[in-house]
């Protein structure tokens, strides 16, 4: 801890304890040496006019939800809803802090939440536009993305710049997060201004690949009222060893905070973030039948001068918090935001074509084009009551909140610039020098696939009792009132219908340090909840195919339940080290039930449904975080995930196993701080291998394969306000997969090796 300059007069309260700093014991001398003098002084009849002083004390760290001390823990939940410490929550909830995400080098979300075990990616192909996606526990959560508990809408690219830390909710969670999150949620708590301290943090980054990123954080209290906080972003590199597929980054997220009364404060946050990418498809799978097919090695780069990947995201927030008393609050928060996202990218497949030199075409080449625009509202208030009732202290939550989304998929037509080297004047390959730009073309916006709307009232209440100082009971229910429109095709599907969802869990703590405990939660979501088109497999509205106009609006509107998701978990959490490590461990199960499957009319009607499918996955996960010694620091984490389907339609397919989940996950961050200046550390990321398929599909025997990678990071800290910090990623440069599509036309790969150096200044 290191002190900044004297500022103003703030307040600045030093607790007399034997764990006092010797800067507060200093201080403590030097206020009762002052008091013993003043007798004397007063004596010799001399006054001594003694003005006040005060000193900030500035952490390294200003997220507010940390552990002091202990860089890799997180002790609450930036989600104020969860009102009880991560370590007495009865739930599996993995935050990854500011500096866990700096000492790591990962900026994107998607490469952030790729190495957290029970997580893999999904792919995107035409009308599932191009962005991140994201599977927890084997379920698609690419809409259960949150930024400061308000649902974030829209497939686009997330950066981490203006985050302070990442917090993943494993299993249903839709007492919290409203409809979906039926195998989890990830909410990323943003950078707020404060007046606690002044404070600006500037760094530089460059590396292989063409690498540099610029950042600003920096906050101003211009009174003990109001504060400002900015962050910048400049990024942009080339895809190692794989340019000219770039990617490149702009943003910055603006703070306001001022306290109206000693009651009633105000925030107002501006976020802006600008994603230009030259995406890299990666590779493909060949072979037959399926469970013969292998990924290709080594394929060549094949990114034509015309792909593009663009995203663009503004969004406003305003913040109301109403402290009546300590034992009431009423908090409100505004949001309105928009999100556009277009892509025009090639992709590439096995091919037998060999042209008039005799030269072996290595692939066919394939153009995907698509764009989505998002505009959405959301307004949440919530009310908190702290009260004794019956001699069991209560923390009551009651919350309305409103949102109002829109999402329009474009219609997007792609007109040829050159003539086909592929056998004809529309088809084109890649052959041995891999990339270059004969597949040019553009991409025109023609009119819209489908308006997607969806109204939303949801109401809740929540309680954690504490019955006696060991035993502490949770419980929730959520209702959402959904009024959805999909206009696709010509034809208008509605429904109006209601979500009710709860989640009740108990913690027996039967050492001051550690307790046990058991939670039951559900999370549910309607047909279509996912703006897709029609694409039943991706979350899309599911019709029966073979059907006439009349029957799939029949069937949509009769014959079509939501899909649920129930969830049961017993854990165990342990506070070591002094608070400064968290252990924990946790078995589940998670059965989904109601699965919209894509198949035939006449299948459907033999079943008189549209929910035929069921299926579970159940395991174990561990974690740890914070210090393990005062020099070693660690963020570790292990899944296990079985998977199995229940109920189909196709009843060849029940017993087996799931797509999209990898049954072992792995990652273990360690620091170590050899000198007060040098710390040394890197990341062991493991994942099995997994099946491709459509999410929540069973598997259809293509299998990409697992892999480990190794990184490797080390800083040194010259003064209070210089620090250098050098990543390399990727030591071994293994070629790795991270997702594939459902016909392994696509083998998404992750990053070759790449190194970085990062100057930081703060002051």
């Amino acid at each position: 801890m290191t002190t900044s300059n004297l500022k103003r007069p703030r307040s600045l309260r030093i607790a007399p304890t034997a764990a006092a700093t010797p800067f507060a014991r200093t201080t403590l001398a030097l206020g009762a040496s002052t008091a013993l003098l003043m007798p004397a002084l007063t004596s010799a009849q001399e006054v001594v006019e003694v003005k006040p002083v005060s000193i900030t004390v500035r952490a390294p760290d200003h997220n507010p939800h940390g552990e002091p001390g202990a860089a890799y823990k997180a002790k609450t939940s930036g989600d104020e809803r969860r009102v009880k410490p991560l370590a007495e929550t009865p739930a599996t909830i993995t935050v990854l802090t500011q500096q866990q995400l700096l000492d790591t080098g990962r900026t994107d979300l998607r490469e952030i939440l790729r190495t957290q075990p029970g997580i893999t990616l999904g792919t995107g192909e035409n009308g599932n536009a191009f962005g991140d996606r994201y599977i927890i526990r084997g379920q698609e959560a690419r809409s259960d993305v949150f930024v400061d508990g308000l649902r974030d809408p829209g497939m686009t690219v997330r950066e981490s710049f203006a985050t302070e830390q990442v917090e993943i909710t494993k299993g249903p969670s839709a007492t919290f997060a409203g409809r979906g999150a039926t195998g989890g949620a990830v909410n990323s708590i943003t950078k707020q201004a404060t007046t606690d301290a002044d404070f600006t943090k500037l760094s530089a980054g460059v590396g292989t690949d063409d690498f540099y990123r610029l950042t600003l954080d920096a906050n101003h209290a211009f009174s003990d009222d109001t504060a400002l906080r900015v962050n910048l972003l400049k990024a942009y590199q080339e895809v190692p060893d794989r340019g000219p597929a770039d990617r490149e980054r702009q943003g910055v997220a603006l703070s306001l905070h001022h306290k109206l009364t000693d009651k009633l404060n105000v925030t107002a946050d501006y976020y802006h973030m600008e994603g230009e990418d030259k995406p890299d498809l990666g590779s493909w799978m060949v072979g037959s039948p399926a469970s013969a097919a292998k990924v290709v090695k080594n394929p060549p780069v094949y990114v034509q001068d015309t792909d593009y990947l663009r995203s663009n995201i503004d969004t406003y927030t305003v913040r109301l918090n109403y402290q009546h008393d300590d034992d009431t609050k009423l908090s409100n928060l505004t949001r309105y935001g928009t999100t556009r996202n277009r892509y025009l990218v090639t992709g590439a497949r096995a091919s037998t074509y060999v042209n008039d030199d005799g030269e072996a075409a290595l692939a066919r080449l394939s153009n995907h084009a698509g764009g989505q625009d998002v505009a959405y509202f959301a307004n949440q208030t919530n009310l908190f009551l702290n009260r004794d009732i019956a001699g069991m202290k209560h923390n009551m939550i009651f919350s309305l909140e409103l949102s109002d989304h829109l999402v329009r998929n474009g219609q997007f037509t792609v007109t040829p610039l050159s003539s086909g080297n592929c056998g004809s004047a529309t088809t084109w390959c890649v052959f041995e020098d891999g990339q270059g730009d004969a597949y040019l073309r553009q991409a025109t916006r023609t009119g819209t696939r489908s308006l997607w709307k969806n109204k939303t009232i949801g109401v809740s209440a929540m309680d954690a009792v504490d019955v006696t100082d060991k035993w502490t009971v949770f419980g929730g229910v959520r209702i959402d009132r959904i009024d959805y429109s999909n206009e696709n095709g010509g034809l208008r599907y509605a429904l109006h219908d209601n979500l009710t969802n709860y989640q009740l869990g108990t913690t027996y703590k039967f050492l001051p340090n550690a307790n046990v405990y058991l939670n039951y939660s559900t999370g549910s979501d309607f047909n279509g909840g996912e703006s897709d088109v029609t694409s039943c497999g991706y979350g899309g509205l599911c019709l029966p195919s073979g059907a006439t106009n009349d029957e799939k609006l029949d069937y949509f509107s009769n014959f079509s339940s939501p899909e649920k998701s129930r969830n049961i978990e017993l854990g165990t959490k342990w506070d070591l080290m002094g608070g400064k490590l968290l252990a924990t461990a946790a078995v589940f199960r998670v059965t989904k039930s109601d699965v919209m499957e894509q198949a035939t009319l006449d299948n459907y009607s033999q079943e008189g449904a549209l929910n035929t499918g069921k299926y579970r996955v159940q395991g174990y996960e561990l974690g740890l975080s914070g210090n393990i010694t005062s020099k070693l620091s660690a963020h570790a984490g292990y899944a296990r995930l079985n998977s199995e389907l229940l109920q189909s339609l196709n009843a060849a397919n029940v017993g087996k196993e799931m797509a999209n989940i990898a049954r072992h996950s792995a990652s273990v961050l360690l620091s170590y701080k050899l000198t007060p200046k040098f710390t040394f550390g890197g990341t062991y990321t493991y994942q099995s291998s997994k099946f491709a398929g459509s999410p929540e599909s069973v598997s259809n025997d293509r299998k990409l394969p697992g892999y480990g990678l190794i990184d490797l990071f080390a800083s040194y800290k010259f003064n209070r306000n210089l620090s250098a910090r050098v990543n390399i990623g990727n030591v071994f440069d293994k070629e790795h997969y991270t997702a594939a599509y459902t016909s392994g036309t696509f083998a998404y790969l992750g990053d070759a090796r790449n190194v970085r150096a990062t100057l930081n200044y703060d002051f």
